[in-house]
């Protein structure tokens, strides 16, 4: 987890941004270089204005925010409904790991974007509000806050935020980049398992997938992971997740013509093994032997953490082909 392990809420929103501009001009290369360049490929000017705004009660930022972006991404829901699960009374305030996972049980994904300002307003104009961790005090009394960026305007020099209890809070980006530098520039989106990040890693939107996979339906996970593959058709993480959703869901031949695939492109021991369960599955026993023999040669000569695993496959599918 990148930024802090340990967060606390915001103890209030009282500090003096004025205070913080003036730290913040020397430490805003990225908003230097954006105002003397703005991207080409977005507009200059973005506003979200129909993201759902929740005024935060005291300490509570982290189930308004995640309310108001898991609302945007479709699931009906409020801050109470959240308190439980991402605030923690005895710290305060509520943790990364809490804020990234509340969205997975609600059949949405939670995807961390590259930490940059560029990858914050390519979300945004993708019409994806983004939570952002702030630091509104100073390094030595820091007070996290959470907010939701739905906007940004780059002729003013300005980032729009729904933020505790203001609805459209203005803060100078060079103060916005002060304050978000502190967390590590940590931010994430929240979106439905049919729609990618528009600013986010091959890696980060792999791992919320992976991540989502646990708590989804297994059509939720086909979904998602064939969403993705369609951006990263080569990836092999999400191959074999999408292969194991399908055989959840019951489509042996799915899963068998995915893991072919992969277990092909990638000789990969985990996609040998699972091709050979799907086609065990599908009763393709002589199939089967073959792509567990796969697993097992491959394990032994560069995957030695599957090994166990492919041996077990490979002796359940001998015992079914003796017993035929």
């Amino acid at each position: 987890m990148r930024g802090p392990s340990r967060l606390l809420g915001a103890l209030a929103l009282t500090c003096s941004l004025l205070g913080l501009h003036g730290c913040a001009s020397m430490q805003a290369e990225q908003t230097r270089a954006l105002l003397a360049q703005p991207p080409a490929d977005i507009p200059s000017q973005a506003v979200l204005s129909g993201t759902p705004f929740f005024p935060q009660s005291e300490l509570q930022c982290g189930p308004a925010a995640l309310a108001t972006v898991m609302q945007s991404a479709g699931v009906r829901i409020t801050p109470d409904d959240l308190t439980r699960s991402v605030f923690l009374p005895g710290r305060k305030g509520s943790l990364q790991i809490d804020m990234l996972a509340a969205p997975r049980r609600h059949g949405v994904i939670s995807t961390r974007i590259e930490p940059s300002l560029t990858a914050l307003m390519h979300e945004v104009a993708a019409g994806h509000p983004v939570v952002v961790l702030l630091n509104l005090g100073l390094a030595i009394y820091p007070v996290w806050h959470y907010a939701v960026v739905i906007g940004y305007d780059l002729p003013s020099g300005e980032v729009l935020m729904r933020s505790g209890t203001t609805e459209l809070q203005r803060l100078p980006l060079y103060t916005f980049e002060y304050t978000w530098a502190r967390s590590g520039q940590w931010g994430f989106v929240v979106l439905p398992p049919d729609q990618l990040p528009a600013a986010s890693s091959e890696t980060d939107v792999s791992d919320g997938r992976v991540t989502f996979e646990r708590l989804a339906t297994p059509q939720q996970a086909v979904s998602a992971y064939r969403t993705a593959l369609q951006r990263w058709p080569h990836n092999l993480v999400m191959s074999l997740g999408l292969g194991n959703a399908l055989m959840a869901a019951g489509d042996a031949r799915g899963a068998a013509d995915v893991l072919a695939g992969a277990a092909r492109e990638h000789d990969s021991a985990a996609a040998w093994n699972n091709l050979a369960m799907a086609h065990l599955k599908l009763g393709e026993r002589e199939a089967a032997l073959s792509a567990a023999e796969h697993a097992v040669k491959r394990a032994q000569v560069a995957e030695p953490r599957w090994l166990d695993t492919a041996m077990g496959t490979l002796s359940e599918v001998r015992q079914t082909l003796s017993g035929k």
